[in-house]
């Protein structure tokens, strides 16, 4: 970990709710004055679409059922532990962005499905921001969450994460019920190995847990809105943490561990709000007064 270049991490597979949490760090990023540069986790991935898809056939025809977008060996863990140490030692490092969409295309002028060029993150920010499937990783070969400063889990419970990416997958791929069933099944084995165990290692998670039926989420017409839902927000450290501010603020909200706080649904930007800008706040505050000191310091 980084004083002088802190890193925020947010872990959670596709469909769990990262993009939302990205939306309330963007805003208090903003209203604090931080400048932070953004890394994908989708930057990160092994391969582009079509030989993604490729090899996906070849380990099929090989007998090999479980490999993912989520496994281990499809993606570039060790550039991206490299990016959390090089960013933790010189405030810099190299990105590039996976192109996912035409949209997208007509913006960094490479094909859907395609990656851009590795290039040189803009120096001068206070933090690196990283969101996407492996965070908090940590295998025999690669560490990525001992760099992180602030480890964030977004993990909806599993029947709620597949109701998202079936309805995600059918309206904007295109997929059969059938289709994605078959791509749950290729990604519990990593699911159970690689996914899960980030979220011990995560300073904070966010879970949201429906209160509606979703007892067979590939038949549900729709996904449980935020007002149907309670968000579970367990502290790995609860030290400091003011827990009757907390309750006071967000309306509904109650203790459920000594570690944990339930809030509604519909009060998940607030209550993120509330626990993420002190902490972010400090870690841009302290960064700054120890990039100074430094430049003070005579060589």
């Amino acid at each position: 970990m980084s004083v002088k270049h802190p890193i925020i991490s947010v872990t959670g597979s596709s469909g769990a709710g990262t993009s939302t949490v990205k939306h309330a760090f963007d805003q208090i990023f903003r209203r604090e004055g931080v400048t932070a540069v953004s890394i994908e986790g989708d930057a990160f991935h092994r391969y582009n679409r079509a030989d993604m898809k490729a090899e996906l056939a070849r380990r099929t025809q090989a007998g090999d059922h479980t490999f993912s977008h989520f496994s281990i060996e499809a993606n570039c863990l060790e550039e991206l532990e490299a990016v959390f140490r090089s960013y933790g030692e010189t405030g810099t490092g190299k990105t590039r962005h996976y192109v996912h969409s035409s949209g997208e295309a007509e913006c960094y002028g490479v094909p859907p499905g395609h990656f851009t060029e590795w290039e040189e993150m803009a120096p001068g920010s206070d933090l690196l921001f990283y969101e996407g499937l492996h965070g908090a990783v940590k295998t025999d070969h690669v560490d990525v969450a001992a760099h992180g400063d602030l480890k964030i889990g977004v993990v909806p419970v599993i029947n709620l994460e597949w109701i998202q990416k079936i309805h995600r997958d059918k309206a904007a791929r295109g997929y059969s019920t059938e289709a994605i069933r078959d791509v749950i099944l290729r990604r519990m084995h990593s699911y159970v190995h690689v996914i899960c165990p980030q979220f011990t290692r995560t300073d904070i998670n966010f879970q949201r847990v429906p209160v509606v039926d979703t007892s067979n989420p590939f038949v549900a017409r729709w996904i449980p809105t935020a007002d149907e839902s309670v968000v579970v927000i367990r502290f790995k450290d609860p030290k400091g943490i003011d827990f009757s501010y907390l309750t006071s603020m967000i309306q509904g909200s109650w203790m459920s561990r000594a570690n944990s706080i339930v809030v509604p649904g519909g009060k998940l930007d607030l209550a993120m709000q509330l626990i993420l800008t002190p902490m972010i706040r400090r870690l841009a505050e302290r960064g700054r007064r120890a990039r100074l000191e430094a430049d003070k310091t005579p060589a």
